[in-house]
């Protein structure tokens, strides 16, 4: 958990009764809110994270059993302590069967309050621990490997866990950024508290702003009700901005806004929202160039920026493949019995070295289940794995294929550079610099070649 203190909504429409708990609990080191109606609850939970609510049960306009009727409608999980200056058996009866913690009269016992209070946030918080351990133990593997590059992973991983730093992880897809993410929130004080992951790539420009920051109702045409975003949804744990690099220009400039003030601004509202949130982001993009054709915000890049990790393709590490695949073909066999007892002969891991994977670990695991599933016995083969078309099959000659399929020199001459072109973005990860300076030409000069032959990433 982070480290702030845990804070209490004192919801009572006298204002002696507040001013009194209020000095209570400020003296035990509680932050403290206050509201004296229901609707006052309500718009201090749009704006503020609550731990526990102390709550009132005769009010002026919405009662007290009204308001955790509510609070239950809503989802809010915190805790609530039912007060009373008329307490009796049957109200006592029916807060408790609305979900009421406790159930204490006015005026409050000072040694029976507090210890009450103690119990309803130690009880929360175990709640919240073996959610998350029930939660993440399926869903977060382990990162497999034994390659340099991941042994330097791990490392960084626990170095930078533990601090608030914002962190970067870049690769080709399907390499496992987002298990990256995870284990850096796994292994952080905020690992009890919520890890929320957004694919900027998945959602069109015009909705981003609402999913990041969430919308007030009316903001726009179909905002029929409020919503809260992932900035929200994420305060206290970790926010993973899967593909960066996707964001539209107006995100990008909201998004950075909200790490320099740690605080947002919902779409439709005006109201500012504290959130105390780790950012964690990941692209397949090269953001250096990206910055340069104006792409993408350079102040933004540097907000985000601060640790960065590096995440290599299997290409360049076929030494962990051998190992990727016997954990996934191990995986596999626990969830499906058609898979029980099948292994890999010594030269089928081998020659799973020598395939390309151009869609790293994802495209190796769909392949290790292909293969799994079409094995005639108890071994996969070497000849299973060459039969296996997932990486294009056969290797073709590609000058006699470009030769027997142009009709000209010149259109061989383009298909041949376009083809050389797109070999060295690969190998050079797709770092327009990079490339530029191993193949000796100007970066623009490079930047007119893909614009020529329409290459992309």
């Amino acid at each position: 958990m982070s480290d702030r203190k845990p804070t209490i909504l004192i919801t009572d429409d006298e204002k002696s009764i507040r001013n009194s708990l209020r000095d209570i609990l400020e003296f035990e080191d509680y932050a403290v809110l206050e509201a004296e109606s229901g609707e006052e609850v309500f718009d201090l939970l749009d704006k503020n994270r609550v731990d526990l609510m102390l709550l009132d049960i005769k009010m002026h306009g919405m009662d007290g059993i009204e308001i955790l009727s509510k609070l239950k409608d809503e989802n809010y999980q915190f805790p609530v302590i039912m007060i009373s200056g008329h307490g009796n058996i049957e109200i006592a009866v029916e807060a408790t069967k609305k979900g009421a913690f406790d159930f204490i009269e006015k005026p409050p016992d000072l040694n029976r309050l507090l210890v009450s209070v103690r119990n309803a946030l130690d009880k929360q918080r175990l709640s919240k621990e073996n959610k998350s351990i029930k939660s993440r133990l399926p869903d977060v593997p382990e990162i497999i490997g034994e390659s340099d590059a991941i042994k330097k992973i791990k490392k960084t991983i626990d170095k930078v866990a533990q601090t608030s730093s914002r962190v970067m992880i870049t690769g080709e897809n399907g390499t496992g950024k987002e298990l990256v993410a995870r284990w850096i929130h796994e292994k952080s004080d905020r690992s009890s508290e919520t890890f929320v992951d957004v694919n900027c790539a998945a959602i069109p420009a015009d909705l981003l702003e609402s999913e990041l920051f969430g919308h007030e109702k009316g903001a726009f045409t179909g905002a029929s009700s409020q919503r809260i975003g992932k900035f929200e949804q994420a305060d206290g744990g970790t926010l993973f901005l899967d593909e960066v690099g996707d964001m539209s220009p107006a995100a990008q400039a909201k998004v950075l806004r909200a790490l320099q003030e740690n605080a947002i601004v919902r779409v439709g509202g005006t109201e500012k929202i504290s959130v105390d949130v780790r950012v964690i982001s990941a692209t397949n993009k090269n953001l250096l160039d990206e910055i340069e054709t104006g792409e993408f915000r350079e102040d933004l890049y540097h907000r985000l920026n601060v640790i960065p990790i590096h995440v290599p393709p299997l290409r360049k590490r076929r030494k962990d493949i051998p190992l990727l695949a016997e954990d996934w073909l191990q995986k596999l066999a626990e969830k499906d019995i058609m898979f029980s007892g099948i292994s890999f002969t010594d030269k089928a891991l081998e020659e799973l070295k020598q395939q390309n994977w151009s869609g790293n670990v994802r495209e190796l695991q769909n392949g290790i289940e292909r293969l799994g599933l079409l094995a005639d016995d108890s071994e996969i083969s070497k000849e299973d794995v060459q039969a296996l078309t997932l990486s294009g099959g056969k290797k073709s000659n590609t000058f006699t294929d470009l030769a027997d399929n142009m009709e000209s020199f010149q259109k061989f001459k383009e298909s041949a550079e376009r083809l050389f072109l797109l070999r060295k973005l690969k190998e050079n990860d797709w770092n327009i610099s990079q490339t530029a300076e191993a193949i000796d030409i100007q970066r623009s000069h490079m930047y007119n070649k893909m614009k020529k032959y329409n290459i992309e990433r």
